[in-house]
Order: C-alpha cells, then structure tokens, then sequence
C-alpha cells in the first residue's frame, strides 16, 4: 500500500519518516519529496507498506497525530491517473455544455479577438 504523508516538517529525512511507519509494520519504502530546483523539502512525502492492513492501522494512527510540531495529513495515496479528476471542482470552475439565455450577451457583429471580448463585457 502506498500512503500519503503531508504538512511534514521541513527537516524531516527519509529515515525519520521510515521510523514513524514501522510501528504498524513492514516498510517498503519512505522517501521525502524534494525540490528538485532549491533541493528543499516539499513538507510531503510518501511511505510504501507491505501489509494493506498495516497501512490502514498507520493511516488511522498517524493522520491528524503531531509529527515534530506539525499535524500530519496521512491518506492512502492514488494513482496520478486518478488524482487528475478526483479532486471537487468549484462553481467558478465546472464547464456547463448547456445554454444559458441570461449569460449569451453575444451578438453576430460582436467580433472575435479583444473588440469582441470588450464588448461582451460592457454589454
């Protein structure tokens, strides 16, 4: 199981975050995300565990626990696949294919371009 770890302190290393995770089990793998410009800590980091069941245990252990001063946030991490579109949108965000008659300010002799965006929104 791979497990997402967030808000880490910026000082945490690799081995430190390997430690936190082998309380409930078999740790395959924990690595720290730097970045790779300013090689500076992300404050995030990822834990493979061997066990699901051990990672759910850790997962409902260590989420909201504090880790050196900072509370964690630890959730079982998704495929980027799946990341892309599983976040909420917000209203301001969501694409609506259906007309709308009071948002359709647009006329034939509008024109396109920068005239024809200053128009829609004067009119």
């Amino acid at each position: 199981m791979n497990i997402y770890i967030g808000n880490l302190p910026y000082s945490v290393q690799d081995e430190e975050l390997r430690e936190a995770f082998e309380d409930f089990g078999e740790v395959l793998s924990a690595e720290v995300i730097f970045d790779r410009r300013t090689q500076r800590s992300r404050g995030y980091g990822f834990v493979e565990m061997q066990n699901d069941d051990d990672g759910h245990d850790a997962i409902a252990a260590l989420n909201g626990s504090d880790f050196q001063g900072r509370e964690l946030r630890v959730d079982e991490s998704k495929p980027k696949d799946e990341k892309r579109f599983s976040r909420p949108r917000g209203d301001q965000h969501q694409r609506n294919d259906k007309p709308d008659d009071s948002n359709q300010v647009q006329t034939e002799d509008s024109g396109k371009g920068l005239v024809g965006f200053i128009k829609r929104i004067f009119s």
